[in-house]
């Protein structure tokens, strides 16, 4: 009887232990869903962004880019605001450009801000003739909404500014969508989209392929964490808060159904968004596509590394497809 009594409290301890390891990490994965998807961030990550990151060794590129944010930010725009399809208030600024040749739609990247991915790139596109529309995405900055999408709901967003951009501006204007990182993969997913046939073309900088392979990226190779445990649950979670899951759809998927030409901008040394994934982009691509890699570059500062190829670059894939 003792033995019996025995045997079942150690039972129930261990129901107990695994039932409390089970709680756990169904709460570590809340949190790194949270993290990657609502717009107030848990406190546990505002201090330890290196750890999804990957680590960031070139400082000193990354503080160069410091002032022309704040120039961005700084200079007087027109502030626009429209409505989405999902309802949500969507807020843009526009910086017009007198004698413009092109239009540019740019879409910046998870946890940023519009003059902080395009400051050191603004004035370089506004002399070379682009009126362009800085857009804060869907549950960042200025614009409505509790969630992030990493690129799958904000891919409508860019349809619903391009429609904007239609009534707004020079009907002969060519427009294009541009974007850094998750703004890359999101102009990226908008190309599986019937685009208008005034979009003449498209600029990603290191972009992501799909939520799942950034997640599984971040988790395993940065925060030495088994993805395929998290699978299922975070699966779930996701559908939960935005309506899809993170492997539903891709930039690859996008790029195979793509009529508009890409351009394709990474960096060799990015260790939060490997080149591996633009390279994956590169040969799915169905339209013509230019692949701009720039050695030594980490995340997001191909600009600040090599201005002069950088400019060169999308120069010559505005001469050829305006």
């Amino acid at each position: 009887m003792k033995n019996a009594k025995r045997k079942a409290a150690i039972a129930g301890g261990l129901f107990a232990a695994t039932a409390a390891g089970m709680g756990m990490v169904a709460g570590a994965i809340k949190i790194l869903m949270d993290e990657a998807l609502d717009r107030e961030e848990p406190k546990l990550f505002r201090k330890h962004k290196d750890r999804i990151t990957g680590g960031i060794s070139d400082t000193a590129i990354y503080e160069a880019g410091r002032a022309p944010a704040r120039a961005l930010r700084e200079k007087v725009t027109d502030r626009v605001i429209i409505t989405n399809r999902d309802g949500i208030a969507l807020v843009g600024h526009w910086y017009p450009c007198e004698d413009a040749k092109r239009v540019v739609l740019a879409m910046h990247g998870w946890r940023s801000s519009w003059y902080h991915d395009f400051g050191a790139s603004s004035e370089f596109m506004h002399q070379n003739g682009c009126s362009i529309l800085y857009a804060e995405q869907r549950g960042q900055g200025e614009s409505g909404g509790e969630t992030m999408g990493f690129g799958m709901t904000e891919r409508y967003d860019c349809i619903d500014w391009l429609a904007w951009l239609e009534e707004n501006t020079q009907q002969d204007l060519p427009i294009y969508l541009v974007g850094v990182s998750m703004g890359a993969t999101t102009v990226l997913m908008a190309s599986g989209l019937t685009l208008s046939n005034r979009v003449h073309g498209i600029v990603a900088d290191c972009g992501f392929t799909s939520p799942e392979a950034i997640w599984c990226h971040v988790a395993q190779d940065n925060m030495r964490i088994p993805y395929g445990l998290l699978r299922k649950s975070v699966d779930r979670l996701c559908r939960r808060k935005i309506n899809c899951g993170p492997g539903d759809d891709s930039t690859v998927m996008a790029l195979k159904k793509c009529t508009k030409p890409v351009l394709l901008i990474h960096g060799t040394d990015d260790s939060f968004v490997p080149l591996e994934m633009t390279l994956e982009n590169y040969q799915a691509c169905a339209a013509p596509c230019r692949l701009f890699v720039v050695p030594g570059a980490q995340h997001g500062v191909s600009y600040l590394v090599n201005r002069e190829g950088y400019e060169e670059a999308v120069k010559e894939f505005w001469q050829e497809f305006d």
